[in-house]
């Protein structure tokens, strides 16, 4: 008698990610509580009863892809102010923006509009850091996705708190109001060493400690605030988060562009992750990541977007393509970062930083069956010789046709099965008015 589960998804091709670098040709994944029961051979998996089977021929699975760096809301600012470099961008555009319009709903209508965007893309689980997380959150919840919540951090007041402390409480707050929702999780999101002094540095790393949470901070993203910090501090801003405690395993650095041997070295002592956002960088010309450094000193490093405000979309298919390309450029050497690696990056690297290698980043028997599917019988992607090569080089994310997290459909024929998107439009380009109006 035949086993009873939830879906039996046939593919031509299953890629699990660990091992690094295996594709399993005609294999099916057997899903039941919302976790992988079974990955084996489509013959095999025919012994299963399922309440829903389906066949995605000329399909690769994969699991979902981890965003571990962005700033969802900021996707109702999307190419309001490009071509310009970060301070200027920051301080003489997008702050003064965001001062005029930040407020809860444009949270949650932006919010759910990077959703959107990334679901239609692969990413089954993101990390945000942005002003009114809990309205983030509600909107993340509606859509479906696995979700961080880096609540920010700055020594001077905002539209979401008065200053530090009051960031701080209304953080922990948020903490304790989700513990028990099984997709969101919150860490701290202090901004950035030239934002956060030392003191409240020092004291985001004691609770992060007392309370086990992890803490996710932009650091070393151009040489220009590196140096600002030496002449200001007499050490370099890695050096300061070490000295007050903040470097550690929980610990998520973004960008880290600009990086000495002996950086890399007290990243790979500490066990502290990087996160790369290679077309961000690229793109506010901040630098680029050493990431094959990084990599060969053991440092775990995953993939980001950053906002869409500065790279200007949310598509970790995008982020893959150009991390392999500027990890070869930056080496010159072509084989740097072949695409299996870059893979681990979108997935495993993702999860490691999350503290979630057990429960997502790869396709084994166990593990929470947070799971995409991806066409690859379109005239891009074909002939067909290496998937791994052809989900990196070839696809740009349209290709996502499928995605499930916990086991739960989230998209099904690139129709998105939890959220309105047209209401979601609508609100965007009313937004978009009052914007302009507001200028």
């Amino acid at each position: 008698m035949s086993a009873t589960v939830d879906t039996v998804i046939h593919a031509s091709w299953v890629v699990p990610v660990v091992p690094r670098g295996v594709v399993l040709e005609d294999h099916s994944l057997v899903v039941n509580g919302g976790r992988l029961e079974a990955v084996l051979p489509r013959a095999q998996a025919l012994e299963y009863s399922a309440g829903q089977e389906l066949d995605l021929a000329g399909h690769a699975l994969l699991p979902g892809l981890v965003n571990l760096h962005g700033h969802a809301a900021m996707s109702l600012l999307r190419g309001y102010a490009d071509d310009l470099p970060l301070m200027p961008w920051l301080e003489d555009h997008i702050w003064p923006a965001e001062g005029r319009h930040v407020s809860a709903d444009f949270v949650r209508d932006g919010t759910a509009l990077a959703c959107a965007e990334m679901l239609r893309a692969g990413n089954t689980t993101f990390s945000d850091m942005y002003f009114f997380p809990e309205a983030a959150a509600q909107a993340a919840q509606q859509a479906g996705l696995r979700c961080q919540l880096a609540f920010p951090v700055f020594d001077f007041p905002t539209a979401w708190g008065s200053g530090p402390d009051d960031y701080i409480n209304k953080g922990l707050r948020l903490r304790d109001d989700l513990k028990h929702r099984e997709l969101l999780s919150v860490a701290f999101g202090p901004h950035a060493p030239y934002t956060v002094s030392r003191a409240n540095l020092e004291k985001v790393a004691t609770l992060a400690a007392e309370l086990d949470v992890a803490v996710q901070i932009h650091l070393h993203e151009t040489r220009g605030e590196v140096l600002s910090h030496v002449e200001a501090h007499g050490e370099r801003p890695i050096d300061t988060l070490n000295a007050v405690g903040l470097l550690g395993p929980r610990t998520q650095c973004v960008h880290m562009t600009d990086l000495g041997e002996q950086d890399i070295a007290l990243l790979a002592a500490t066990g502290s992750h990087v996160v790369h956002c290679p077309q961000s960088n690229m793109k506010l010309a901040s630098g680029a990541c050493p990431v094959g450094r990084l990599r060969g000193k053991g440092v775990n490093v995953a993939l980001g977007t950053d906002g869409a405000a500065s790279n200007n979309d949310l598509n970790l298919f995008g982020e893959m393509h150009s991390a392999a390309l500027l990890g070869k450029l930056r080496s010159e050497d072509a084989s740097a970062l072949p695409a299996s690696d870059v893979l681990y990056m979108a997935t495993m690297g993702g999860a490691r930083a999350l503290g979630m290698e057990d429960a997502i980043g790869s396709l084994e028997p166990g593990k929470l069956a947070d799971v995409i599917a991806v066409d690859l019988s379109g005239p891009e992607c074909q002939p067909l010789y290496n998937v791994p090569s052809q989900l990196v080089y070839a696809c740009n994310g349209s290709q996502v046709s499928h995605a499930w997290v916990a086991g739960k459909p989230l998209l099904a024929q690139r129709r998105l099965l939890q959220v309105d998107l047209d209401d979601i439009l609508a609100r965007a380009q009313a937004w978009r008015r009052r914007i302009i109006e507001g200028k």
